[in-house]
């Protein structure tokens, strides 16, 4: 029913759902329905604080609730392919946290299953649909700064080291490309598509896991991204677009932007668009108008695309020599 509230459900109720969650809550249209966990006590202290009506200790009943409308799968990276295909083979639309798969091989997987069923799916990278990054895209195509030819990217953080901890901890995928490096490359790939070429270099920690990173792409125009990431650096955090007749820029947190300063013609406009949520209610918004539209996928971030994304991370690594005990 259009008037009928989106009810989602959240497999792993962990640290990002906690962000997912905070950012629905700014929807007034959707609902945090249901929260399933391996542990029924996290689960119902996850719906206590968010405000959940049903909790399960297990995935398998979640997604059977026919009252869950959608699944956003939050677990750490390994996970993903394993969650989604949970969900799709149950029937139920999923929301699935960046990065999509581990490789290329798990992300076909999935996408293959969602179409052979039917279901919606959709990697949740949710930059791509807040109303900043929304408009940077809109100004790129219309030719605002003339031919868009170089792109500057970075997100890095520094955190402290643990060998335990789900960023450095190999089994787990860990490490800066897949957890931070894909926001920059996901960038890359909305305004000039799939690399032609890729040049990388990594600094790989004591844990075997890539801590910083560089990566360079070509692309097929002549087009030219530069990235940077890592977990145990502090990096600027902004993005750059690089035209022919100037450049737009998101600042820092450029991930989660509320404003872009555009220099073109000799002088500087700067825009910003505040939002009601943290950021990440628009990714649920799409899911929803998506799944009552009856799609399986989403025009802005397409499966092909989302393949694309992971392909070129295969890519890196295999420059890296990086290899994840799952992939065995």
């Amino acid at each position: 029913m259009p008037n009928q509230k989106f009810r989602w459900g959240i497999l792993g109720p962990g640290s990002i759902a906690r962000s997912f969650a905070t950012g629905l809550a700014a929807l007034p249209e959707h609902e945090l329905y249901a929260i399933g966990s391996r542990s029924k006590e996290r689960a119902d202290a996850f719906a206590a604080q968010y405000g959940a009506t049903k909790t399960y200790d297990s995935y398998e009943a979640l997604v059977a609730d026919p009252n869950v409308d959608a699944i956003y799968a939050s677990r750490p990276h390994t996970f993903h392919s394993e969650d989604a295909l949970l969900c799709i083979r149950a029937g139920k639309p999923v929301l699935v946290e960046k990065p999509f798969a581990v490789n290329e091989r798990q992300s076909r997987e999935v996408i293959d299953a969602a179409r052979e069923a039917k279901v919606f799916v959709m990697e949740a990278m949710w930059s791509r649909f807040i109303p900043i990054t929304v408009l940077l895209r809109k100004l790129v195509a219309e030719g605002r700064i003339g031919e868009p030819r170089m792109i500057q990217a970075d997100f890095g953080f520094r955190a402290g080291l643990n060998p335990e901890g789900r960023l450095f901890n190999l089994a787990l995928a860990g490490g800066g490309l897949l957890d931070v490096g894909v926001y920059p490359l996901s960038f890359s790939s909305m305004i000039f598509g799939e690399p032609a070429q890729v040049a990388s270099i990594a600094d790989i920690g004591s844990t075997g896991v890539d801590e910083q990173a560089g990566v360079v792409l070509g692309h097929k125009g002549g087009q030219i991204s530069l990235i940077s990431t890592g977990v145990r650096i502090n990096t600027l955090q902004e993005a750059v677009v690089l035209g022919t007749e100037g450049n737009i820029r998101l600042p820092a947190k450029f991930w989660n932007p509320r404003k872009l300063v555009i220099n073109a013609g000799g002088k500087e406009e700067i825009i910003e668009i505040q939002v009601a949520g943290n950021g990440y209610e628009f990714e649920a918004l799409e899911v929803a108008a998506n799944v009552r539209a009856g799609r399986i996928e989403s025009e802005s971030l397409p499966h092909s695309e989302t393949v694309s994304i992971i392909r070129t991370c295969d890519r890196i690594r295999s420059q890296w020599g990086l290899k994840y005990p799952v992939e065995d």
